[in-house]
């Protein structure tokens, strides 16, 4: 058990250090998520005079924009490293090693939660920079970190399923379009109700993402919505279960023993 560990810490700690000494792959994952919330917040504005609108600042609406894209670009690299790894045959050594097909995942994962952690702190921290409300208070800090990690969690095991099945990091790289595209037609620009073309809402209504920005936002514009966190997480749960469970069942292809 101990040489386990030791080993998921070590293949944690290269997922880590790898991406911390690539910053074209790491710095664009902190920092372009904020200039995206800055246009959104320059151009949207006006959208707090709707009537019903849930807040009179939209950065605070649109703060939860960063955490939801950063876990975006966190399936990306998470999946990028393993497409490389594959490709490498990096993944074929490690085969004749003991370290299993579990212990192997939860290293990967292990590793992109880290820089998740170091993504989570600096958005609150940038919120808190530029006056932002947080209806939740001090005591919904614990709450955000632990819903901005559940849901990178969750795209990482996204990532990571991905990577198996493309095997290449360019194949990977071409993705990115893809899962994008989720986050624009959710309810990140507009709360739903207010959505007015009803094809955008239902496709909106439709889309995971949308319970994930919801839960997060909550937390800045009502403070503890039980049933907007409730659905976060149990969306972040379902997508955790079928995708992890995915990428176990392709790692037992991937990783032929020799």
């Amino acid at each position: 058990m101990t040489g386990q560990l030791d080993s998921i810490y070590e293949v944690a700690r290269r997922s880590f250090l790898r991406s911390m000494r690539q910053p074209a792959a790491f710095v664009p994952a902190i920092v372009f998520p904020l200039f995206l919330l800055a246009v959104n917040s320059a151009g949207l504005d006006a959208a707090t005079g709707i009537p019903g609108f849930p807040t009179d600042s939209y950065v605070t609406f649109a703060l939860a924009i960063p955490f939801i894209q950063g876990g975006t670009f966190t399936l990306l690299n998470s999946g990028t490293d393993l497409a490389t790894d594959i490709e490498t045959g990096f993944l074929n050594r490690m085969a004749m090693t003991p370290l299993g097909g579990p212990a192997l995942l939860a290293g990967m994962l292990g590793g992109s939660m880290a820089i998740a952690l170091i993504q989570t702190a600096f958005y609150i921290a940038i919120g808190f920079t530029v006056g932002a409300d947080f209806a939740a208070g001090a005591a919904g800090v614990p709450m955000l970190f632990l819903l901005s990690l559940v849901i990178c969690f969750a795209f990482s095991c996204v990532g990571v399923f991905t990577a198996l099945r493309v095997g290449t990091g360019e194949a990977m790289q071409s993705m990115f379009p893809v899962f994008f595209v989720f986050l624009f037609f959710s309810s990140m620009a507009m709360p739903r109700d207010l959505i007015e073309q009803d094809w955008f809402r239902t496709v909106a209504t439709i889309n995971p993402l949308s319970y994930l920005i919801e839960g997060i936002r909550s937390l800045y514009v009502v403070g503890f919505d039980w049933e907007a966190l409730g659905l976060a997480f149990g969306v972040s749960a379902i997508l955790i279960a079928v995708f992890l469970s995915l990428a176990a069942a392709s790692l037992r292809t991937t990783l032929v023993r020799t």
